[in-house]
């Protein structure tokens, strides 16, 4: 089953969730496939941006697959903790312009995948973004805690973490959660014409700035991979 559709538009890589019925929700399948598609955008040699999106109005992640993870052996769920760590780190340091187009429900690991991305656009109307570990009694990894921080407001990143409120588009944007809430009809658009612009910028700068900026997940990154990053460096 294919979980993602790419297509790119101009110099803009548009990567989109297609599991709308299961919440776009991730498995370890999932993850896999999404890595899949990173290596083609991380790879490509020209000017680019990147921005992920749901097919689904109503959802663009909820995290983990609670119905798929309590089905799993133990061999399977120690296979899938370290591959999301690792992807989240991926995205956070991925050598090109990103930016995550919240089109409805972000919840769990869904919001903490949106916050490794450059920036964040979110439907005004419709939707929730949550870091719900702690109603869920779930601890997460010191990973997924710098990956929280790379929210511009450090405030923001504590009330997600410790409180589990959920927030719509018009709250998480005075919380500088999210960089602008648009409507839903163009929401997409202000997406790519965001990903233009900063695809004019150079790629190699940006990605020497952006490591800078998050050298707390560069340095895991680098012990786990040797200090091998891929692509245009």
């Amino acid at each position: 089953m294919a979980y993602y559709q790419l297509e790119k538009r101009n110099a803009v890589f548009i990567l989109t969730m297609i599991n709308g019925a299961e919440d776009n929700a991730l498995t370890i399948e999932v993850v896999r496939e999404l890595n899949d598609y990173l290596d083609e955008v991380e790879n490509y040699q020209g000017s680019a941006a990147l921005v992920l999106t749901s097919s689904d109005p109503k959802t663009w992640c909820t995290g983990m697959n609670l119905k798929w993870f309590a089905q799993q052996k133990a061999d399977v769920m120690a296979e899938f903790a370290p591959l999301l760590e690792s992807t989240l780190v991926r995205i956070a340091l991925l050598n090109l312009p990103t930016i995550a187009c919240i089109t409805g429900n972000c919840y769990g690991a869904g919001a903490i995948m949106a916050c490794t991305f450059d920036f964040r656009l979110m439907r005004e109307d419709r939707g929730r973004f949550c870091i719900s570990a702690i109603n869920q009694r779930m601890p997460i990894s010191q990973t997924m805690i710098e990956a929280v921080k790379l929210l511009p407001s450090p405030h923001a990143a504590q009330e997600l973490t410790l409180t589990g409120r959920a927030y719509g588009g018009i709250d998480c944007l005075p919380r500088n959660i999210v960089d602008a809430i648009y409507p839903q009809q163009i929401l997409l658009d202000k997406a790519i014409e965001l990903g233009e612009e900063l695809a004019e910028k150079d790629r190699v700068t940006y990605t020497h700035l952006k490591r800078g900026l998050r050298k707390n997940l560069a340095s895991w990154d680098k012990a786990k991979k040797g200090n091998k990053l891929a692509g245009p460096q």
